[in-house]
C-alpha cells in the first residue's frame, strides 16, 4: 500500500512520493561469491572471543559484609574473601542496633541467596553467620586465630577469579550435623562454573579441617611442577555455636555442647589468676605469724659442751696515762701552704717598694 501524506489544514490525503533510484542503487546487484569472499577475509581478520563452551547456570551470589564496630583485622579478613570468591558483593556496614532479619531483606535486594556475616561484639569478640537466604538453614561460628592475605608468611600466590578446589575432612561424612555444614559451605565458598568474573583455570585448594571440635580453614596454592602446596591465606578457625533452621534464627538444629563463650573463657582466666594471687597472700600471711610467735627456748644439753676448747683468760690493763692525740696529716699540710702563702706575699712587697 503506498505511503499517504495529509495536509495541514486537512483535507483529502494525497499519496507520498516515491523515493528516488540513485545511480548506485540502478546498477547490477553484486555477485553472492564476491560477497561470501569479503566475509571470509572479515572473519579471518576479527580477533576471536573468550572461548566459553558452556552456560552459567548456577546462579549462587553471595553477600559479604559486617556490622559496626569491627577491627582492621577483621576488614582485611572480609576484603580478602570478597578477594577470593568473584561471585561475592558487598553491601555497606549494618547497625548493631537493627535486628538480623533485617539482613534476609538486604540479600533480597542485592539479588543473593547466601550470606556471610561477621558480627562484632565488645570490639574484641567476632562472630561470622552462613546463611541461606531466605529460608534457611543458618549457622553461628566464633571467629579465632585470624590471619590475613597480608601477612609475610603466606607466600604462596594464585589467579584472581580462579575456581578453587573444596577439600573436606573425613569426619564431615560421620556426623549429621558436620554433613549439613559441609553442604553449606560447598554452596558458598564454591565459584560457580562459566561465571562472568571467574577464570576457567583451578591452581588453588579450600580445606576445611575439624580439630579440637573446630573447623580449621586454609588456602593453598597448587604448584603446577610437582603439586606441592604453599599456603596463600587468609587462616581462620571456626568454633561452631549453633545451627538454626532459619535464616539467622529460628528453631535450633544442633547446639555445640563442647562450646564456651568467650567471656565464661576469661572469666575461667580472671578466676584462675585471682587464686595465685590469693595463695600467695596466705603463704606471706603464714610467714608473718610465724615471726610474731614465741620462740620455743629448748633445755640446755650438757652434751654440747663436750668437745668445746676453753679459750685463754687475757690480763685484764688499767691505763692511767691518757693517750697522745693523733695528728691530722692534712690539716697540718693546709697550715704550712698557708704560712708560705704568707711569707711570699711578704717578700713581694717589699721587691715592689
Amino acid at each position: 500500500m503506498a505511503a499517504t501524506k495529509r495536509k495541514r489544514r486537512g483535507g483529502l490525503a494525497v499519496q507520498g512520493k516515491k523515493p528516488k533510484r540513485s545511480r548506485r542503487d540502478a546498477g547490477h546487484p553484486a555477485k553472492p561469491a564476491a560477497e561470501a569472499e569479503e566475509v571470509e577475509e572479515e572473519e579471518r581478520n576479527r580477533i576471536p572471543g573468550p572461548v566459553c563452551k558452556g552456560k552459567w547456570k548456577n546462579k549462587e551470589r553471595i553477600l559479604i559484609f559486617s556490622s559496626r564496630g569491627i577491627n582492621f583485622r577483621t576488614r582485611h579478613l572480609m576484603q580478602d574473601l570478597r578477594t577470593l570468591m568473584p561471585h561475592s558483593k558487598a553491601d555497606t556496614k549494618m547497625d548493631r542496633k537493627d535486628k538480623l532479619f533485617v539482613i534476609n531483606e538486604v540479600c533480597e535486594m542485592k539479588n543473593c541467596n547466601k550470606c556471610i556475616y561477621f558480627e562484632a561484639k565488645k570490639k574484641q569478640d567476632l562472630y561470622m553467620w552462613l546463611s541461606n537466604s531466605p529460608h534457611g538453614p543458618s549457622v553461628k561460628f566464633l571467629v579465632q586465630n585470624i590471619h590475613t592475605l597480608a601477612e609475610l608468611k603466606m607466600t604462596g600466590n594464585c589467579l584472581k577469579g580462579s575456581r578453587p578446589l573444596l577439600s573436606f575432612d573425613p569426619v564431615f561424612d560421620e556426623l549429621p550435623h558436620y554433613a549439613l555444614l559441609k553442604e553449606l559451605l560447598i554452596q558458598i565458598f564454591s565459584t560457580p562454573r562459566y561465571h562472568p568474573k571467574s577464570q576457567p583455570f583451578v591452581d588453588h585448594v579450600f580445606t576445611f579441617t575439624i580439630l579440637d571440635n573446630r573447623i580449621w580453614f586454609r588456602n593453598f596454592q597448587i604448584i603446577e611442577e610437582d603439586a606441592a602446596l604453599v599456603e596463600i591465606g587468609p587462616r581462620f578457625v571456626l568454633n561452631l555455636i549453633k545451627i538454626f533452621q532459619g535464616s539467622f534464627g529460628g528453631p535450633t538444629l544442633y547446639e555445640n555442647p563442647h562450646y564456651q563463650s568467650p567471656n565464661m573463657h576469661r572469666r575461667v582466666i580472671r578466676s584462675v589468676m585471682a587464686a595465685k594471687y590469693r595463695e600467695k597472700q596466705q603463704v606471706k600471711d603464714v610467714q608473718k605469724l610465724r615471726k610474731k610467735e614465741p620462740k620455743t627456748i629448748l633445755p640446755h644439753d650438757p652434751t654440747e659442751d663436750v668437745f668445746v676448747i676453753p679459750a685463754k683468760e687475757k690480763p685484764v690493763e688499767i691505763q692511767w696515762v691518757k693517750p697522745e692525740p693523733k695528728v691530722d696529716l692534712k690539716a697540718r699540710k693546709k697550715r704550712i701552704y698557708k704560712r708560705q702563702r704568707k711569707m711570699q706575699q711578704k717578700m713581694n712587697s717589699r721587691s715592689i717598694k
